[in-house]
């Protein structure tokens, strides 16, 4: 099943119509978006709780890490560098935090409020090696946006 972002984005825009509380809309995109592609073997958000620190938040997947500051990992340098993060390979990647053993590709986008604030990211992780494109992160973008900055 590959991912038809159309057809996710207007799921997520009918089931989040009216929402503004962050987590109940991390829980309802982190579930659609981990369905929604099998590639995507872990699914969720990772909040900002704090100066330098992300905990985390509503997920899809088998455990994640709980805490991970803006100095480690992926997740980390999304949050630190308000950059896409798109991984092909996690194990050449400096200082990845491995919550699962399983995960060979990686794609964390940065998440925005309407007031341009840094409120968390989305981790997606795959068990396949350089599974993620550009197209993923552009369009997963969008539909971030959508969600937590024009809402």
């Amino acid at each position: 099943m590959t991912i038809h972002y159309p057809t996710l984005a207007r799921s997520i825009a009918s089931l989040t119509e009216g929402e503004t509380d962050e987590v109940a809309l991390m829980a309802t995109l982190a579930c659609e978006i981990h369905h929604a592609d099998d590639r995507f073997d872990w699914t969720g958000f990772y909040r900002v709780t704090g100066p330098g620190m992300l905990k985390i938040g509503p997920y899809q997947g088998g455990h994640g890490c709980l805490s991970i500051p803006f100095s480690r990992g992926v997740c980390g340098a999304a949050a630190r560098t308000g950059q896409v993060q798109l991984i092909p390979d996690v194990d050449a990647f400096p200082g990845h935090i491995a919550c699962a053993s399983s995960t060979r590709s990686e794609l964390v986008l940065p998440v925005w409020n309407r007031a341009g604030e840094l409120i968390a990211v989305l981790d997606i992780d795959s068990d396949q090696p350089d599974a993620f494109r550009q197209e993923d992160a552009d369009q997963l973008a969008v539909i971030l946006h959508r969600a937590f900055a024009s809402s």
